[in-house]
């Protein structure tokens, strides 16, 4: 249903710190038509060519990158909200990166609200080149 909104055109990057490149980034809006606090955020899940990224390697920022959580933090935080026309950065730590060449990238956002019985939310698979 929000398949569309979930991993926006052209937003993968390579993560650099300190000048290394420790991993990659993607941007991605909120599968809902509503703004919700992060601990409202059900599910994050990033496959790299069909392969499961760890979810402790994930970190996850609704505010530009000023504040940056991993999912087990992300699930506490009622004070932060991810607002409808915001987008929210998924980071994935990995050393060096992804290796040179093209790699299919698959992003999974499932969010939980107060009326609907059960976590909507959508994917979206992209191929991105390194």
């Amino acid at each position: 249903m929000f398949d569309g909104y979930i991993f926006t055109p052209d937003s993968f990057r390579p993560y650099v710190e300190d000048g290394v490149t420790a991993g990659f980034e993607v941007d991605t809006r909120i599968p809902y038509y509503r703004g919700i606090p992060l601990s409202m955020v059900d599910e994050v899940r990033v496959l790299v060519d069909g392969e499961a990224v760890d979810p402790s390697s994930i970190r996850f920022s609704a505010d530009g990158g000023a504040h940056w959580f991993t999912l087990e933090e992300m699930w506490t935080v009622a004070s932060m909200r991810w607002e409808y026309r915001n987008e929210a950065t998924v980071r994935v730590l990995m050393d060096g990166g992804l290796p040179r060449g093209e790699h299919e990238v698959t992003l999974y956002i499932r969010v939980r609200v107060a009326y609907i019985p059960v976590p909507i939310g959508g994917e979206m698979t992209r191929t991105v080149t390194v």
